[in-house]
């Protein structure tokens, strides 16, 4: 898009806030993985900022690196991008519902997952390491790994009907809409 998504304003606030603000009361933790120079709108302190530890690696690195720096009472993470604006708390909830003894639970759509909606065990880190190691990169892999709860789009709709948590911004044209929506929505 051009800038930083983490930086777009969005209403009173920015992409990333307003994604903090829906995940602030589900997650007793929250980590934010940034690339090194990327800049970030201000945050609650509580909020943990890390940095990816090699760059260009793609969602899996910010996986292990965001996981790695969870504080040791937590045993999983709910992760996400910065470009969801319109996640719902409760879709949030309903992902950890699923995880049960598995290590990740993810949504799936028609066969495509959607690895930036999930929930991961903090015991994945290792799994990732060995993908890393074969040069692999890719996070629907990590799911050929480790025991993973495949969460149907259909079953979500009980908590998000129009799955607006899994509706991402990757173009301005989708960002132009979301601001639409927004304002109509106030």
């Amino acid at each position: 898009m051009g800038t930083s998504k983490a930086m777009l304003p969005f209403g009173d606030r920015t992409l990333l806030q307003r994604v903090i603000a829906s995940v602030e009361n589900v997650c007793s933790s929250i980590v934010v993985v940034a690339a090194k120079d990327q800049p970030l709108p201000d945050l609650p302190e509580s909020v943990i900022v890390v940095h990816d530890s090699i760059e260009g690696q793609g969602p899996l690195e910010g996986i292990r690196v965001g996981l790695n720096a969870l504080p040791q009472a937590i045993s999983a993470a709910y992760v996400t991008s910065c470009d969801v604006p319109f996640l719902k708390p409760s879709f949030v909830e309903f992902m950890f519902d699923q995880l049960g003894s598995n290590e990740i639970a993810v949504p799936v759509e028609d066969g495509f997952f959607h690895p930036l909606a999930g929930v991961y065990s903090v015991s994945v880190s290792d799994a990732i390491e060995r993908l890393f190691q074969t040069g692999e990169r890719r996070p629907r892999m990590l799911f050929d790994q480790v025991c993973t709860a495949q969460v149907p789009t259909e079953l979500l709709k009980t908590v998000d009907s129009v799955l607006d948590s899994l509706v991402n911004l990757n173009e301005p044209e989708q960002y132009q809409a979301a601001l639409e929506r927004l304002h109509a929505e106030e």
